[in-house]
């Protein structure tokens, strides 16, 4: 061992070997002074919110994110505490910027300077504008579909009906729609209200950022049958007594409301309500059943009062059998013999109608009349309906809606004829 330690070769080794183990030695250490020093620990605490200092009544900010990422990196107790207590703030500062554009840096509040921090984002660009509110209509949506067979959304209503919006003026300068939505199950029949939550939109249909005052409205959806409005036409029945004539048979009630299915209510153009007037002795009023149509459920009104106009003809005095004999003879001999024919179903014309309307003949339904001829016996027979032109003169119809109108017939000289009908009633529409 002596001879060994005093060998010159193992001293040289020996001292090299020292002499590497003390370079190393200062190496790390001035490694640890001016990095990371022995025991420190780098940690990132995520979704840290972020605070906006500026003009809030008067200014809005947009492009600051809400929460940022941070870094931290330091003694591991400091790091692990910093983390779980998050007694610290990230914030960014506006209060000394104009309206417009800017790149601002994100920064760190109360975090202890032995920590090293980074920021992700660290640099944002924001635009600050001017807030300004304006007040909008609410307009209500409702899916149809949800409907039940037949039925209708007769009216919708928003309570409040208008709202109040705040936001950048760019935004509000965007909106082009405000919307409350409401829903429910399949097969609705009844009416129903519901709380909507209001919807700022562009035209793109994006969802706006803005403030919106109040943010829920009620939405009131009424729910009706199909139904259509459709006009009475009276129909005489009957024959009154011998010395009843029937002057005139009309009604208050014009139209009714019918509901039912829309291929039923499409047939339907009118209801005919019978009037029967064989028991008819003198001008009076009359309740009348209106008849159901198939297919219809259900009707505005079921009865309807009618106004008969009659003349009573008062019965001739009796005289003795030979006066009236001689009466009759002389009425012969006075007056020519005539006779009776009738046409039936003769067309009603309508001349003079504007080319920008149309019409529909309400009454009488088929759109023709009968016409009575009285002439002498050598004219009646031949006499032929072509003879005849029975017309409604519509030149002075100005507007739409339904119109009465006298009918003339043009036809030989010399005859007398009367109608089954003196009046028409023809209903104008845009053609």
């Amino acid at each position: 061992m002596d001879r060994i330690m005093d060998n010159p070769w193992f001293l040289r080794f020996t001292a090299l070997f020292l002499a590497v183990i003390l370079f190393y030695s200062v190496q790390t250490e001035e490694g640890d002074s001016n990095g990371n020093k022995v025991g420190d620990h780098l940690d990132t605490i995520r979704d840290v919110p972020v605070q906006v200092y500026y003009d809030n009544e008067n200014l809005v900010v947009t492009g600051v994110p809400e929460t940022v990422n941070i870094t931290i990196e330091g003694p591991v107790n400091l790091v692990q505490t910093t983390k779980m207590l998050k007694d610290f703030s990230i914030i960014v500062d506006l209060r000394t910027l104009t309206m417009g554009r800017h790149q601002v840096s994100i920064k760190s509040e109360n975090i202890s300077e032995k920590l090293q921090v980074s920021i992700d984002p660290a640099m944002v660009n924001v635009l600050i504008e001017e807030k300004i509110t304006e007040t909008f209509k609410v307009e209500p949506e409702f899916n149809k579909r949800l409907l039940a067979e037949d039925f209708h959304v007769a009216n919708m209503d928003v309570v409040p009906s208008t709202i109040e919006v705040t936001g950048a003026k760019s935004i509000i300068e965007s909106i082009s729609f405000v919307k409350a939505t409401v829903s429910g199950e399949n097969g609705i029949k009844e009416s129903f209200e519901q709380q909507a939550k209001v919807r700022v939109l562009d035209r793109d249909l994006n969802k706006l950022d803005v403030s919106i005052v109040p943010e829920t409205v009620t939405v009131k959806v009424e729910v009706a049958e199909n139904s259509k409005e459709v006009p009475i036409v009276l129909k005489q029945t009957g024959s009154p007594p011998d010395n009843v004539t029937i002057d005139s048979v009309s009604s208050a009630s014009e139209k009714m409301t019918i509901f039912g299915p829309s291929k039923v209510l499409d047939t339907i153009d009118a209801v005919t309500v019978d009037v029967d007037v064989s028991k008819v002795k003198e001008s009076q009023t009359m309740e009348v059943d209106i008849p159901k149509p198939k297919g219809v459920s259900d009707m505005s009104i079921s009865k309807i009062k009618v106004d008969v106009e009659a003349t009573v003809e008062e019965p001739e005095p009796e005289v003795e059998a030979d006066e009236k004999l001689d009466e009759d003879i002389a009425s012969e001999e006075a007056e020519p013999s005539t006779e009776t024919i009738s046409f039936e179903n003769v067309e009603i014309s309508v001349k003079g109608l504007d080319e920008k309307y149309k019409s529909t003949l309400l009454k009488p339904e088929n759109g023709s009349v009968t016409l009575t001829v009285m002439a002498e016996p050598d004219i009646i027979g031949k006499l032929a309906k072509s003879d005849f032109t029975v017309s409604i003169d519509a030149s002075e119809t100005v507007e739409e809606g339904e119109n009465v109108y006298p009918v003339t017939v043009e036809g030989p000289d010399n005859l007398q004829w009367t109608l089954s009908e003196e009046e028409v009633t023809m209903r104008v529409e845009l053609a």
